[in-house]
């Protein structure tokens, strides 16, 4: 049973074919909500599953909508990123990891602030 869209072969052979035998992207510069932003447009003759992620990503997208927008498994979309960032033709943004929450003593003052409203 297929997973992607309708009428999608998702055969080993195809997924083999379009990764050329690679079962990884030789990095792990793609996890699922890294953002990747379109850096040119699709040239003729393009791989078309390259050619469609270019026209997706004219805004930042995350991996996994690519992978669901292609139906295919994360695993291949990150190979075919890869490629796409090897030649310059997207570009990629991780999100914050550095994020903090604010100190607990500034919470605890606005939370009494809103119950003397």
């Amino acid at each position: 049973m297929s997973r992607g869209r309708p009428g999608r072969d998702d055969s080993p052979d195809r997924l083999y074919t379009l990764t050329g035998g690679r079962s990884r992207a030789g990095s792990d510069a793609f996890d699922l909500v890294t953002l990747i932003v379109t850096e040119s447009d699709p040239v003729p003759g393009m791989q078309s599953e390259h050619a469609a992620i270019l026209r997706m990503c004219r805004f930042p997208t995350a991996v996994v909508e690519v992978a669901a927008g292609l139906g295919l498994p994360v695993s291949i979309t990150r190979i075919l990123l890869a490629d796409l960032h090897d030649t310059g033709r997207i570009h990629v943004r991780h999100p914050r990891s550095s994020y903090r929450l604010p100190d607990h003593d500034i919470l605890e003052q606005v939370l009494v602030g809103l119950r003397n409203l």
